[in-house]
């Protein structure tokens, strides 16, 4: 047939018997696929409810995980047991970071397994989807290497409780009082108030200033002609006196040894202090350990290093203290003087 005839043809009238056999060829086709594509609709609804049902109660579940983890740990907060653990603050923010990465985990491999499943039902082939994916998961891996890095650090930092809000930490790169646990960084206040931001990634070692217990070391220098003995007696009726006053009989965990003579030379003499107390309040026993030690040396005349002047006895007992050293200029005939004197012109004879 030419193009003439067909475009006569589709010109002509659709008459009622062409209709009628193109509607009872539609509705055979459709009386013929109607229950494949009910069962493949009812099936994807089965599976997308199933999931979102599924969803819903492991996220509901583990945030009623977390809330009574979280009631647990400020039913303990300002109680002697609750001193010796975590603060509520840092149990809180734990649970809430454990929990968030539970439920983002969760939703992924729910959601996941939901949309393979409906796309299987399809009959979809999955081969190329998943290689595809593959692909650009390790192309994304090498390309946010530092974020996973981060990310991964974070979280294991978290599980294994290396430290929490409230820690004093020593993180290699910076080093303060933990305000923050995140899944990627880390902030912290340092010693003159400024906020450091570490990501997780970078920390290669903790130092956890908090944990356990802490040991306050003090060092006193005296002058060498002091009395040992009573510098010893001294020093453990003051460790003695400070453990038996509050609060410091709360902070101290053992009581204040005198550990003996340090190092001697002609100058001074370094004996030396310790006492084991509360993480993270052994700065504190150290300066009140200082303070009392000053006042109870001067009460019972045992001079420090670099405390009072010589007494005036002492000052008299070397007249030539006062004389300040003769100059070399003084002698005419000293090199100094030579090198100084003009030199004379020079003579001239006839």
């Amino acid at each position: 047939m030419s193009v003439a005839s067909r475009v006569v043809a589709a010109d002509e009238p659709v008459t009622l018997d062409d209709a009628h056999e193109k509607a009872t060829n539609a509705a055979g086709w459709i009386e013929q696929n109607w229950a494949t594509w009910l069962g493949i609709g009812l099936k994807v609804l089965l599976i997308v409810v199933i999931a979102a049902i599924l969803r819903h109660v492991i996220r509901k579940t583990i945030t009623k995980l977390i809330e009574r983890m979280n009631r647990g740990a400020q039913a303990v907060d300002g109680t002697a047991l609750g001193g010796l653990l975590v603060n509520a603050e840092r149990r809180r923010q734990r649970s809430e970071a454990i929990g968030s990465v539970l439920r983002s985990v969760a939703s992924f491999l729910i959601l996941g397994t939901a949309a393979l499943m409906v796309l299987g039902i399809f009959e979809i082939n999955l081969a190329p989807l998943l290689a595809s994916a593959g692909v650009a998961g390790v192309a994304l891996g090498f390309g946010a290497r530092n974020l996973v890095t981060d990310f991964l650090s974070g979280v294991f930092m978290i599980l294994e409780d290396q430290y929490g809000v409230g820690d004093s930490i020593d993180a290699g790169v910076a080093s303060g009082e933990v305000i923050e646990v995140g899944l990627r960084v880390t902030k912290l206040r340092g010693e003159n108030g400024a906020i450091w931001y570490v990501r997780n990634g970078e920390v290669k070692r903790i130092g956890n200033l908090s944990q356990g217990w802490a040991t306050a070391h003090v060092d006193v220098t005296v002058r060498p002609e002091e009395d040992l003995d009573k510098v010893r007696t001294t020093l453990e009726e003051v460790g003695e006196a400070l453990a038996k006053d509050d609060p410091w009989n709360e902070v101290l965990w053992g009581p204040v040894e005198v550990l003996g003579l340090d190092s001697v030379n002609l100058e001074q003499m370094v004996v030396s202090m310790s006492a084991k107390t509360m993480p993270n309040k052994s700065v504190g026993v150290e300066r009140e350990l200082r303070w009392r030690v000053k006042q109870a040396f001067d009460a019972e005349g045992i001079r420090i290093v670099g405390g009072p002047a010589l007494d005036a006895e002492e000052a008299a007992a070397d007249p030539s203290a006062a004389v300040s050293a003769p100059s070399a200029y003084a002698s005419a005939v000293s090199p100094q003087s030579m090198a100084a004197s003009p030199i004379p012109p020079p003579t001239l004879k006839k």
